[in-house]
């Protein structure tokens, strides 16, 4: 559940960029904070972790006023990808408001992104999250790399599931706007729920992602 501040007039939103080791999600979020605009975002703030090649966090804090005046704040972060860190991973999903999951589209991969994802459920309900009721995106990445699975099996594969599915080269920015923004369409839904977005704050859902990518009218 987003942090709802009324005597701050601000709503602060956690979302986790969350896969196997070296899948790309520092690359997702670097990229996400190359392309968005300059008056929304903070400097990335990281931490090494010791025998990791991934980072240990990435946060920007994202921001941008609704017509009603709130301020919505976003932080976004990343987990590390070994399983030794499994701890920490745990303890950066703990209050997510939503998750992107970062898939490697390589065929070698397909088995550490299954357990990746099952460790995902898993971290979600020790934190008390319901995966169901989770705003959540997959995302399968390094499309621009030779040997990996085509978007036909992996779409097949994903058919029954109720999440959104998009294909990405992070390295290059192709894709990673499109992941922030159906992360975004999902969220929305249980922000109204929680803090009536729609009629309150005079804010759509295309009202919504459009401002939390700088495209729209921030008063």
């Amino acid at each position: 559940m987003a942090e709802i501040d009324t005597t701050q007039q601000r709503i602060q939103i956690k979302l986790v960029y969350y896969g196997p080791a070296l899948s790309g999600k520092t690359t997702n979020l670097t990229r996400l904070h190359d392309l968005l605009a300059p008056d929304l975002k903070g400097e990335i703030m990281a931490l090494e972790t010791q025998g990791d090649r991934t980072l240990f966090f990435d946060l920007f804090p994202l921001g941008f006023r609704l017509p009603s005046g709130w301020l919505v704040k976003f932080k976004l972060y990343t987990v590390p990808g070994q399983i030794v860190h499994d701890a920490t991973r745990k303890a950066v999903l703990s209050r997510a408001d939503g998750v992107v999951f970062v898939a490697d589209s390589q065929r070698n991969q397909q088995t550490n992104n299954g357990e990746s994802f099952r460790n995902l459920g898993e971290n979600l309900r020790r934190v008390g999250i319901d995966i169901e009721q989770l705003p959540l995106v997959l995302q399968y990445n390094k499309r621009d790399l030779d040997n990996i699975e085509d978007e036909a099996t992996l779409r097949t594969r994903w058919a029954t599931a109720p999440w959104p599915l998009l294909f990405a080269s992070a390295l290059r920015g192709d894709g990673v706007i499109a992941t922030f923004s159906a992360l975004l369409e999902q969220l929305y839904p249980v922000l109204d729920a929680e803090a009536d977005l729609a009629d309150t704050h005079r804010c759509s859902s295309a009202e919504f992602v459009a401002a939390a990518l700088g495209q729209g009218v921030r008063p």
